[in-house]
């Protein structure tokens, strides 16, 4: 009779009367053990201030990129109409000379006053443009800014002095714009016969 019974259980029936089954505790796994958590964090942490040094790094030079980028850009302002000025310098040179020839024939005369209050305002233009004349007379050659075309012999003072200037030389921001064109002062030779240059003699 009880077998019988057994014999017409339904499945369900059978679901419900089996026992639970053990509960299975959780395995502690490696990727869960306070030692790995702190590794990864360390890992983690390092990273980040991976990421903050090259952070700092480029700000760094993004900073340095646009100093150097304003000094370009202010240096070729600076510079950029240096060839116009050289192209009017000729013009004032012109000028000068006019007021010496016309100084030394008439003295003062309205059209002369007209001249050199003309030179004043070009003088004027240039030294607002950063333009200013070099100081070469009685100083000693440099070929960076002097220009010798002619050496003139002289018993008295130092050799290498520029005695003459032929044309004025000018510096824009400190920088040589046009270097001036000068006669420079040689020692005469002591030996008998050794001073055969003449005066002027081409450098």
């Amino acid at each position: 009779m009880e077998q019988k019974h057994a014999d017409t259980l339904t499945p369900s029936d059978a679901v419900a009367a089996a026992p639970p089954a053990e509960a299975v505790p959780p395995t502690e796994g490696a990727a869960g053990s306070p030692a790995a958590l702190h590794e990864a964090l360390s890992a983690k942490a390092q990273e980040v201030d991976r990421l903050q040094d090259r952070l700092l790094r480029l700000q760094a030079e993004f900073e340095n990129y646009k100093r150097r980028i304003s000094r370009e850009k202010a240096e070729f302002l600076k510079f950029a109409h240096e060839g116009l000025i050289l192209d009017f310098l000729p013009v004032l040179d012109n000028l000068e000379r006019a007021l010496g020839a016309a100084r030394a024939e008439a003295g003062s005369t309205p059209l002369l006053e007209g001249i050199e209050m003309i030179a004043r305002l070009f003088r004027s233009v240039l030294e607002k443009a950063g333009v200013r004349p070099m100081e070469a007379l009685g100083q000693p050659f440099d070929p960076a800014y002097h220009q010798a075309v002619a050496q003139v012999e002289t018993s008295q003072g130092d050799a290498g002095l520029v005695v003459e200037e032929i044309q004025k030389g000018y510096l824009i921001e400190g920088r040589v714009l046009r270097p001036a064109m000068v006669k420079v002062s040689r020692a005469v030779s002591s030996e008998p016969g050794g001073g055969g240059g003449d005066e002027g003699a081409r450098a």
